[in-house]
C-alpha cells in the first residue's frame, strides 16, 4: 500500500542534512587490490571486472543516435528478431 504524503519532522530533515557529512568524516580510502597470481581462480566479481575492462567502451554517438531515433518515432522494434536472439542467448548460457 502507498503511504499517504506527510510532512517530514524537523528531526528527520536535520538527520538527512547531517548524514552525508557524518559519512564523509568516517570514510576510509580503499586499499589497493592485491595482485592476482597466475593460475589463481578468480572470484565471479573479479572475472566480471576483468571481462568488462577488456570490452570496448560505450559508443556514446550510437546511444545518442538511438535515443534520437526513438524520440522521433523512427526506430522500429522487431519482436520476432528480439525473441529469436533471446532464445539463442538462453540456449548458449546453458551449454
Amino acid at each position: 500500500m502507498i503511504e499517504p504524503y506527510s510532512t517530514p519532522s524537523v528531526t528527520a530533515v536535520a538527520l538527512r542534512a547531517t548524514a552525508p557529512k557524518a559519512a564523509a568524516a568516517t570514510a576510509q580510502p580503499l586499499a589497493a587490490a592485491a595482485p592476482v597470481k597466475p593460475g589463481a581462480e578468480l572470484s565471479p566479481l573479479a572475472t566480471a571486472v576483468k571481462t568488462l575492462a577488456a570490452s570496448p567502451p560505450v559508443d556514446t554517438a550510437r546511444v545518442f543516435s538511438l535515443r534520437s531515433a526513438i524520440a522521433a518515432g523512427r526506430y522500429s522494434v522487431d519482436p520476432q528478431a528480439i525473441a529469436a536472439k533471446m532464445l539463442v542467448l538462453d540456449r548458449g548460457s546453458r551449454g
